[in-house]
C-alpha cells in the first residue's frame, strides 16, 4: 500500500491524516510552527458529535524529513493562497531513494478556487484535482472539529487537465477508506467551478451584515459568477445528483456556524478571498466583462486582511446597496 504525504495541517490536512491513520493507511503529515509542535506533543485531536478522539499521526516538519519515495503520493492540503509557494518548495526536493524528485510523484490538489491545478502542472506530470466538501473547522493548532456523519465529507476526484483513470480509482478507494463519500469526476475543472460558486458564501460570512443581507449578497455573487463563466465559455458542473446527504450534528462545547474564510480571519491567518471572488474578477477581466460585486468583495476583504482585521468589522461594499438588497432593506 503506497503512502500519502499530506502537506498542510489545517482542518482538511489534519483530518485526512487522522482518518488515514485510523484506517491504518500509510500517511505522513507535513506541518509547520505551532501545528507541528502541538501534533508532535499531543497528536491530532478530532472533535466529533460522539466525543473527542486523539490520533497519534506520523508528523514531520518538512517534505525532506518525510523521506519521500517513488511509491508515494503528495496530497496538497494548504489554502489556495499558499498553493504556489508550497508547490515550488516541494517540487524539486530529491526522493530519498535517489530515483528522482518529488515532482515525479502524483499530486492531489485539494484547494478551493481554480488556480492550484495549473500551478502544480508546471512541475508535476500527474495532477489529480479533488473538490472537497467538509463542514470541519479549525481554530487551534492540532484540533479539528468534524461534525459530519455518517461520513466526514465528500470528495470528487479527477485528473487534470484530463482524466487519469488508474490514478482516480485508487485515490477514490483511499478517500473512501478515510471515511469520505468519494466519487470520480470526469471534468474536475467544471466541478471546481461549481464549488467556487458555492464558496462565495464564505466571503459574505466575513462582513457585518444581517442574515437577509447575507442571503441576497450570496445570491448576487453567485449569479455574477455564473454570468462570468458563461461569457468565458467555461463549463460549470451540474449539481451532483449522486452526492450523499451529510448530517451536520452538534459537537459538545463547539458553536457552529462560521465558514473557513471567517475562520482564517478570526485566526489572523492569510485570506483565500483573492482565489474566490478574486478568481471571478480575474476571469471577467480576461474576457472583457464586468464583475463589480466580486471585485468589490476582493478589494474590501483584501484591505481588511492587510490591516489585520477580524470578521464583522466592515459592512458589505456599497455595490450591494442597489437592486434586490435595497428593496429587501426597504421591506424590513
Amino acid at each position: 500500500m503506497s503512502r500519502y504525504i499530506v502537506i498542510g495541517a489545517g482542518a482538511l490536512g489534519a483530518l485526512l491524516a487522522a482518518q488515514w491513520t485510523i484506517a491504518k493507511s500509510p500517511v505522513t503529515l507535513v506541518a509547520r510552527g505551532a501545528s507541528y509542535d502541538t501534533i508532535v506533543r499531543n497528536g491530532v485531536r478530532v472533535r466529533r458529535p460522539e466525543g473527542d478522539q486523539t490520533v497519534s499521526v506520523d508528523v514531520v516538519s518538512s517534505i525532506g524529513s518525510a523521506a519521500p519515495l517513488a511509491s508515494d503520493t503528495v496530497v496538497l492540503a494548504v489554502k489556495s493562497q499558499d498553493g504556489e509557494s508550497a508547490i515550488s518548495a516541494i517540487a524539486w526536493v530529491p526522493l530519498a531513494d535517489g530515483s528522482g524528485v518529488v515532482a515525479d510523484l502524483p499530486i492531489l490538489t485539494l484547494q478551493n478556487g481554480l488556480a492550484t491545478e495549473d500551478a502544480a502542472l508546471r512541475r508535476f506530470d500527474r495532477v489529480i484535482g479533488v473538490s472537497v466538501g467538509i463542514p470541519a473547522s479549525h481554530l487551534e493548532p492540532g484540533i479539528v472539529v468534524s461534525p459530519a456523519r455518517p461520513v466526514v465529507g465528500v470528495a470528487w476526484i479527477g485528473g487534470y487537465p484530463a482524466s487519469l483513470p488508474a490514478e482516480e480509482e485508487r485515490h477514490r478507494v483511499a478517500f473512501a477508506r478515510a471515511g469520505f463519500a468519494a466519487l470520480i469526476e470526469p471534468d474536475i475543472a467544471a466541478a471546481k467551478r461549481r464549488k467556487l460558486i458555492a464558496n462565495l458564501r464564505n466571503v459574505v460570512d466575513v462582513f457585518d451584515a444581517t442574515p437577509e443581507e447575507q442571503e441576497h449578497a450570496e445570491a448576487a455573487l453567485a449569479e455574477e459568477a455564473r454570468r462570468v463563466f458563461a461569457a468565458a465559455r467555461l463549463r460549470v458542473a451540474a449539481p451532483p445528483w449522486d452526492a450523499p446527504r451529510i448530517e451536520v450534528a452538534d459537537v459538545p462545547g463547539h458553536e457552529r456556524g462560521h465558514l473557513s474564510t471567517w475562520q482564517s480571519f478570526a485566526r489572523g491567518a492569510s485570506s483565500e478571498v483573492d482565489f474566490l471572488s478574486g478568481e471571478i474578477a480575474l476571469i471577467a477581466r480576461r474576457h472583457g466583462v464586468h464583475a463589480p460585486l466580486n471585485a468589490a468583495v476582493a478589494r474590501e476583504l483584501g484591505k481588511l486582511a492587510t490591516q489585520g482585521g477580524r470578521p464583522g468589522q466592515v459592512p458589505l461594499p456599497p455595490e450591494f446597496a442597489s437592486g434586490s438588497l435595497t428593496r429587501e432593506r426597504a421591506r424590513a
